[in-house]
């Protein structure tokens, strides 16, 4: 099999190794001007000065998933919506080089001004959960409640974790946005305004805050298949069902089974398994503690020497937490390595590149919402922002 593009044809295998690129559909594997090889000695100088040519006129913000050569410049690290807050917090900054992932940096131009310019320095940043619950899918599924005579009782929720046209969507049918660490309060606030909430695109992160922390039954669940007929689902059990999960899952903490628990609590005697609530249902279960990325980087900061910790959520930060915390174990959940592939594309090379560009006048890989998404994504953000007693930012 190939993948045929307007440069060509690559063996798929070979696109799967890393070992080709395909243009046509990789948006941001080509760069205009010349990349950085990495091999590049003097990568890190470059960056250097760079970032203090740009000086004030750059804000770099840096996801906690990032590998390390990059978090290194960045001005601000934290979770998606942190990032961009802090973002919107700066409106001395010109550009905004967001080392995340697409929708990440959607979300800092919808918050953000209109003089402001979002960089994202490799298109190809992408986020596979994101993914999983496109805009026209959505639209249909909410026909197929409609059909089921249930469109009228529900309310949308979408995780941070989402391209701007799906929060929008939330935003004109009454709903609003969430993060891991506001789930329970946003569907609260929807059951409160409906009977059902339509919960996308993570499946885990939605049946994980229904059923452990406000106290729905599994039976009370019901997954939504965009790609089975009639989403997966008959009218009864739509009508039936108080959360309609969309199915979509993170790759990183999807893949993470309850073996794996098993099988660490065997290895280290007296771990403490902390694992995020993407999750699936069975490994957040066999967990001591279940909380976002920052939950997870608090409470080990503040756990007691000499403890030892297993954690579920991306090898980059866990790699991270080993260092700043020697005085603890702290060790991957699983044995297999697996960190976030499309967060790892914005890799050193690509941060130079989009830096030295704005230094000589040139606005790379700018993210742009268009007005209409932007208006009513901003809606459904704001919706979150005026829960009562929520953290807003943690993903």
């Amino acid at each position: 099999m190939t993948v045929t593009s307007t440069a060509g044809t690559t063996p798929l295998p070979l696109l799967l190794l890393g070992r080709g690129a395909d243009p046509g559909s990789e948006r941001g594997v080509e760069c205009p001007g010349d990349l950085p090889p990495a091999s590049d000695p003097g990568l890190v100088d470059r960056a250097r000065r760079a970032r203090d040519t740009l000086g004030d006129r750059a804000f770099v913000l840096g996801h906690h998933y990032q590998r390390d050569e990059v978090i290194q410049f960045a001005d601000v690290t934290g979770d998606s919506f942190k990032l961009a807050r802090e973002a919107a917090a700066r409106p001395e900054a010109e550009y905004i080089v967001f080392c995340g992932v697409h929708f990440m940096a959607e979300s800092a131009d919808i918050l953000t001004s209109d003089d402001q310019q979002v960089i994202l320095p490799d298109l190809a940043a992408g986020c596979s959960m994101a993914d999983m619950a496109r805009l026209v899918q959505v639209e249909e599924a909410w026909e197929r409640l409609a059909d089921a005579g249930a469109a009228g009782d529900t309310v949308p929720i979408t995780y941070m974790n989402s391209s701007a046209d799906i929060k929008a969507f939330c935003g004109r049918n009454g709903g609003a946005v969430c993060t891991s660490s506001n789930a329970r309060q946003a569907i609260g606030w929807a059951l409160e305004r409906g009977e059902k909430v339509l919960f996308f695109p993570d499946q885990h992160l939605g049946r994980n805050t229904a059923v452990l922390q406000m106290g729905l039954g599994l039976d009370d669940c019901v997954v939504i298949d965009p790609h089975r007929p009639d989403f997966g689902v008959t009218d009864q059990q739509v009508r039936d069902a108080t959360m309609l999960l969309w199915k979509g899952h993170c790759s990183v903490h999807g893949r993470f089974t309850a073996d794996a628990v098993a099988a660490v609590r065997e290895r280290i005697p007296g771990v403490n398994v902390i694992a995020h609530p993407e999750c699936q249902h069975e490994v957040v279960l066999r967990a001591d503690h279940v909380g976002s990325t920052e939950y997870i980087i608090k409470t080990i900061a503040a756990a007691e020497p000499g403890t030892a910790w297993a954690v579920g959520t991306e090898l980059n930060l866990v790699k991270r937490l080993a260092q700043d915390h020697p005085d603890k174990t702290v060790v991957f959940l699983d044995t297999t390595v697996c960190f976030c592939a499309t967060m790892n594309r914005i890799d050193l090379p690509h941060l130079v590149w989009a830096m030295e560009n704005l230094v000589d006048g040139r606005v790379v890989n700018r993210i742009e919402v268009d007005p209409d998404t932007k208006h009513w994504a901003r809606v459904a953000l704001d919706r979150m922002l005026a829960l009562p007693g929520i953290e807003a930012a943690s993903d």
